[in-house]
C-alpha cells in the first residue's frame, strides 16, 4: 500500500503563538553556535542588551554581563563607532542596512571587512523598541569557498597600496584570474567592483584620518589615493552621508 503523506495547515496566527510560547533564551543562545558572525541586540539607545559568543570574543570581552549597557563606542576606533551609531539611530526610525561592506578592527588590531545587515526591533504592539543585527568576518566566513582564495591576494595588496594608482591588470596577475573573471568574483563575494573596493578602502582610512590627523581634507584626499578634492568629497558624502568636514567637527 502506497504511503501517504497528511498535511495540516497551519495559521500565522498560530505560528504566531508557538513563537510566543519559545524560551527566548533558548533561542538566542543558537546564534553562540554560528562561527564567525557577529549577533546583537541593542536598545534604541544603542546599548548592549543581548550579543552571541562571537561578538563578545570580538570586542575581547569574556561573559556577557560585561558587555550588557556598552555601546560600540566602548568598543571601536572613534571613527568607526561614529559610523555604527548613526546607523543604529536610523534604523530605530525604521531604515534598514542590508549586507553592506564596512571595515572593522580586531581585537588584535588588524584592520579587517566586514557585511553587516541592521533591523528594527519591535515589540508586541509595532513600536520600536531598539535593533538587532549580523555581521560577518568577509574572509573567514568564505575560507572554505576555492572561489574565494583567489580573492584574497588582490584584496591584501589594496588594502596595503590603495594609495597607489592599482590597474585591474595588476589585480587580475595577482589572481590568476582574468579581468572580466576577477570582477565577476568580487561582484558575487564582495557585491560591488573591484574599483569600488578600492574607493571603499580610501573612505575609510580617509574617515580616519579625519579623526585622528589635522591634515586639510585636500591633502588627506591624496594621501588616500584621490587626484581630485571634489571627487573625494562627493564620494564620502555618498558613502557616509556626510561632508569630510562635518564629519571632523562632529568630532570636535
Amino acid at each position: 500500500m502506497p504511503f501517504t503523506m497528511t498535511t495540516h495547515h497551519i495559521s500565522s496566527e498560530q505560528s504566531a503563538q508557538f513563537i510566543q510560547r519559545c524560551n527566548i533564551s533558548q533561542l538566542l543562545s543558537m546564534f553562540d553556535l554560528l562561527p564567525d558572525i557577529l549577533f546583537w541586540i541593542k536598545d534604541t539607545h544603542s546599548r548592549l542588551i543581548h550579543a552571541n559568543q562571537c561578538f563578545l570574543e570580538h570586542v575581547g570581552i569574556h561573559t556577557l554581563e560585561q558587555a550588557l549597557g556598552q555601546t560600540d563606542a566602548d568598543f571601536a576606533p572613534r571613527h568607526i563607532a561614529k559610523q555604527f551609531l548613526n546607523d543604529d539611530q536610523r534604523v530605530v526610525k525604521g531604515e534598514t542596512v542590508t549586507e553592506r561592506l564596512e571595515m572593522n578592527v580586531l581585537e588584535s588590531g588588524e584592520v579587517c571587512w566586514f557585511t553587516t545587515s541592521k533591523r528594527p526591533l519591535y515589540d508586541a504592539k509595532g513600536t520600536i523598541i531598539g535593533s538587532y543585527g549580523t555581521s560577518r568576518h568577509l574572509e573567514k566566513t568564505s575560507v572554505a569557498l576555492n572561489s574565494m582564495d583567489a580573492l584574497k591576494t588582490p584584496m591584501s595588496h589594496i588594502r596595503q597600496h590603495y594609495m597607489q594608482n592599482l590597474s585591474m591588470q595588476e589585480l587580475a596577475s595577482l589572481s590568476h584570474l582574468s579581468i572580466s573573471a576577477l570582477e565577476r568574483r568580487f561582484k558575487k563575494y564582495l557585491g560591488l567592483t573591484p574599483r569600488h573596493y578600492i574607493i571603499q578602502v580610501r573612505l575609510e582610512n580617509a574617515r580616519r584620518l579625519l579623526v585622528e590627523t589635522t591634515l586639510p581634507i585636500n591633502v588627506i584626499a591624496a594621501e588616500v589615493g584621490f587626484q581630485d578634492a571634489s571627487y573625494f568629497s562627493r564620494k564620502f558624502y555618498q558613502l557616509f552621508e556626510t561632508k569630510p568636514s562635518e564629519f571632523r567637527q562632529s568630532y570636535q
